[in-house]
């Protein structure tokens, strides 16, 4: 399929954070853009304020006419739409094409040197900062970010299209839509057993991702992980290695061993040995790109993060607060290990939303231990997302897991008033489903107060 004779897009659940992305492309590059999502968003509302025309009512008299054009029109929908979707079977049945999300990704990068991000943990925040860093080197790429950039404001990066910088997300198998110049693999932990049904059929899929690169790329893999590529790590042998780490001012100054020299004196303000992980891959790709060292340090001191990942949101001596997305146990530790890092011996309060309930079922004990570890735990009840109840698996299940005595439930409507009957310094707010939304509240009420 052609898309430069696509002159009409049409996106269904257009409020996601991967297809506004491709929305905004889209409308970026002159084409006709409007869409479907269920509810109304900040995410919706920036795309209205951008004059696209986004709609909430699954109801076909609410497509556009022009939209109808078999030869000119794509729809583009996400798995979490169902197939009994009113306007996706209309546009079906009218003949006009219908493709994923991941399979117009795959479309729009083949024509480009790619850069793909893979991994089940880490790959935003990579994917914002390899998409920063080549921006500021004069890179003519395009970046498709799963999160907002605090540097840009946009779940986008546009400097041209000669190269694109992609999440490759293993949901779905969607990564194997993408043939990538360059790929790095940042993780393999299980996750989305609902799709992949154990462990080793993910990291089969994550073998298969890889062999998806072309024969004359480069493959990027943290040391330990079971593939062959080139390695990075933290203060180890690796090819790229993180060396003689400092902290100053809550910052990051490291030197990059790479395999053929050592770059000195980088500074990165995000915290967390996961987010430096993070970091130093997306040196190594832009290194092996061929960005110059002097213009990259420089870059990489200017990086400010993405929304929802370590967001600092009240910094002051005597409260922190800082809203996460983590939503799986080994994301969870690296938070702790990272705000642990940076506020030894103070009170650490974490309000956690459960995603998923497969999620939370498969990996309840994980999530128990990772929980424990902070001073206070808060549970809101478990989001849905795409799925339906499962009996038996509840936030109060979870609960009783947590060995921390510190603990109880907790709705949204109780958050301000148990949050001001802690003695915490540090408040998390952590999940991947609405608990974003209570962000503003929470920022407000205590924004005074401290």
């Amino acid at each position: 399929m052609n898309l430069n004779n696509i002159h009409n897009v049409y996106l269904i659940g257009i409020g996601g954070i991967g297809m506004s992305a491709l929305a905004r492309y889209f409308y970026a590059n002159n084409k006709q853009v409007a869409g479907y999502d269920k509810t109304p968003t900040e995410l919706t509302e920036s795309l209205i304020a951008n004059g696209i025309d986004v709609h909430f009512e699954d109801s076909v008299q609410k497509i556009d006419v022009r939209f109808l054009n078999k030869d000119k029109t794509l729809v583009i929908y996400t798995p979490a739409v169902p197939s009994s979707h009113k306007q996706l079977e209309y546009f079906k049945n009218k003949g006009i094409k219908v493709l994923k999300r991941s399979q117009v990704l795959g479309l729009i990068t083949e024509q480009t040197f790619c850069l793909a991000i893979a991994g089940t943990h880490g790959k935003t925040t990579t994917t914002s900062i390899l998409g920063h860093l080549m921006y500021e080197c004069n890179v003519p790429l395009t970046a498709f970010l799963g999160g907002i950039s605090e540097n840009y404001n946009s779940n986008l990066i546009i400097n041209g299209t000669e190269v694109t910088v992609v999440e490759a997300d293993e949901f779905d198998r969607s990564f194997l839509t993408l043939s990538p110049d360059m790929a790095c693999i940042t993780s393999m932990d299980a996750d989305h057993l609902d799709i992949y049904g154990d462990a080793s059929e993910l990291k089969k899929s994550f073998e298969d991702f890889s062999k998806r690169v072309k024969s004359n790329g480069k493959l990027f893999v943290r040391n330990g992980l079971p593939l062959k590529g080139i390695t990075y790590g933290i203060e180890d042998n690796s090819d790229y290695s993180v060396q003689n780490i400092k902290i100053k001012n809550g910052t990051y100054v490291f030197d990059v061993k790479t395999p053929k020299t050592v770059l000195e004196n980088f500074q990165f303000n995000l915290p967390g040995r996961h987010n430096l992980s993070n970091a130093l891959i997306a040196l190594a790709m832009a290194v092996e790109y061929g960005c110059p060292y002097r213009q990259l340090a420089k870059a990489l001191a200017s990086y400010r993060g993405v929304k929802r990942r370590f967001t600092y949101h009240i910094k002051t001596e005597n409260f922190v607060f800082i809203d996460d997305y983590a939503h799986h146990p080994e994301e969870i530790n690296a938070v702790y290990q990272a705000v642990r890092e940076m506020y030894p011996g103070k009170k650490i309060l974490a309000i956690f939303q459960p995603h998923l309930f497969s999620r939370t079922r498969d990996f309840a004990d994980d999530f128990a231990k990772s929980l424990s570890q902070f001073d206070e735990i808060m549970l809101l009840d478990i989001y849905p997302a795409r799925e339906l109840p499962i009996e038996g698996i509840t936030s109060e299940w979870l609960l009783k897991k947590i060995t921390n005595p510190n603990k109880q439930l907790t709705s949204k409507t109780e958050i301000l008033h148990k949050i001001h009957k802690s003695n915490a310094q540090v408040l998390l707010t952590i999940g991947a489903g609405d608990i974003g939304e209570e962000v503003k509240h929470i920022k407000k009420e205590f924004s005074v107060a401290s």
